[in-house]
């Protein structure tokens, strides 16, 4: 199952609605993602690692971005595509991620585990996938 963008920021909605009826509404700040114990805290702790993963992907994105298109200055005009094809892949390894993370996902389906499985899923491959960018962006 693929989490739609409306249905991770319902569930980002119900955990935070959660923690405020838990313990008061500072609760998320005073979880130690390395102690998490209970299966709320381990899903909101896996979606921070996945928003700071994607937070670095987007930097390196914006970097790979300029070095195409310093690739793309430097061809003649009727050869350039760096960029386009930059653009393009970026678009594709999205929809792959997502797609690899909701079958990674499956082995929990239904559960309340599902959205972390997924979560952590997608923090590592973004994470792989900014180390490529950030290495595209160097050369």
């Amino acid at each position: 199952m693929r989490l739609s963008k409306p249905r991770c920021a319902m569930i980002r909605l119900a955990i935070a609605a959660l923690f405020c009826l838990s313990s008061g509404a500072g609760l998320a700040q005073d979880i130690d993602c390395a102690e998490a114990v209970t299966q709320l805290e381990m899903t909101f702790c896996a979606e921070m690692e996945w928003m700071a993963a994607d937070d670095d992907l987007n930097d390196a994105y914006g970097h790979a971005r300029v070095a195409m298109k310093a690739i793309d200055r430097g061809l003649p005009a009727a050869e350039r595509g760096a960029e386009t094809s930059l653009r393009d892949a970026q678009r594709a390894w999205i929809t792959f991620r997502d797609a690899a993370c909701a079958a990674e996902g499956y082995g929990a389906h239904g559960g309340s585990a599902e959205p972390m499985v997924i979560y952590f899923c997608r923090a590592r491959l973004t994470e792989q996938r900014a180390d490529d960018l950030w290495a595209l962006a160097q050369e």
